[in-house]
């Protein structure tokens, strides 16, 4: 099997470079869902689907997958959602929230298949009868990224299967960025799950992902302290206490608008970490 990198890239063509028309803004709710309807049809007739949703044959009529014979009642089962399936049919009044979680849905029961039997009468096509559930699910992303990188703001599926926000490309380097620090469990991986929280777009994980930066730096304080002057190093930590993230008490800020602040305070802690941590390291000769 041909591996098809699924990373989300954006590109602009000549004209956009050139400066003789503008970058194109994300596509529009309507137009992604005609998008995603096109690539959800290709990805039936390469069998993505056969081993949980089943398929039709023209001589033995419909086979069932391990979904069963109701796939309505299965997505219900799933999502805790109705009116989501059959797709081609809900797909119209889907909203975003619910689209994202039939995308989801789907990644979990993609598989490609491997062995089978092609029925050439009428056309009928390839009947799977083992799969590839992990290399399904890699064909599944990578065809679905293509698209979500250009809806909206721009999106991507990740290889668990969760649809996360794409950085602002003046901030992408952060989120990829080293940690240089040796603790995993308090500093590196830490950071890592604030970042994935970060991008899963609720506010409550928004707001768990700066509670959990400002946290990290205070494990790093006393390391911190070596590194800067009491002054710079004392306000580093007023942001998240000022404004509710950290503690809770009447002198707190808690009217600001979370979905523009919260991203603000993201970055400033994370940008925080690595900036004191290359200090430390720089002051250490390691750098």
């Amino acid at each position: 099997m041909t591996t098809i990198d699924a990373s989300p890239l954006r590109r602009n063509y000549y004209s956009v470079r050139s400066g003789k028309r503008a970058s194109a803004q994300g596509f529009s709710l309507a137009d992604f869902k005609r998008f995603f309807s096109a690539a959800f049809d290709r990805m039936e007739e390469q069998g993505l689907f056969q081993e949980w949703f089943g398929y039709t044959c023209i001589d033995a009529g419909e086979i069932l997958g391990r979904a069963g014979p109701d796939l309505e009642l299965f997505v219900f089962r799933k999502l805790r959602r109705q009116d989501l399936w059959p797709l081609r049919e809900k797909l119209g009044a889907y909203s975003e929230d619910d689209l994202f979680d039939v995308v989801e849905f789907l990644f979990d029961h993609a598989s490609e298949g491997v062995d089978g039997t092609h029925h050439t009468y009428n056309d009928c096509g390839w009947h799977y009868t083992t799969f590839n559930a992990s290399a399904g699910r890699e064909s599944f992303r990578s065809q679905v990224n293509e698209l979500l990188i250009d809806y909206a703001s721009g999106f991507e599926l990740s290889p668990a299967g969760e649809i996360l926000t794409l950085a602002n490309d003046d901030f992408a380097p952060l989120l990829v960025a080293h940690v240089p620090h040796e603790d995993k469990r308090n500093v590196t991986e830490r950071v890592a799950a604030a970042k994935l929280k970060y991008r899963r777009r609720s506010l409550s994980e928004r707001k768990d992902a700066v509670r959990d930066l400002a946290d990290v730096l205070e494990y790093l304080r006393p390391e911190v302290k070596k590194a800067l002057k009491s002054k710079d190093e004392s306000e580093l930590f007023q942001l998240a206490n000022n404004f509710g993230i950290r503690h809770h008490n009447k002198d707190q800020k808690t009217d600001y608008d979370e979905s523009i602040w919260l991203s603000w305070m993201f970055y400033h802690y994370l940008a925080s970490i690595h900036a004191c941590l290359r200090l430390v390291e720089k002051g250490k000769g390691t750098l």
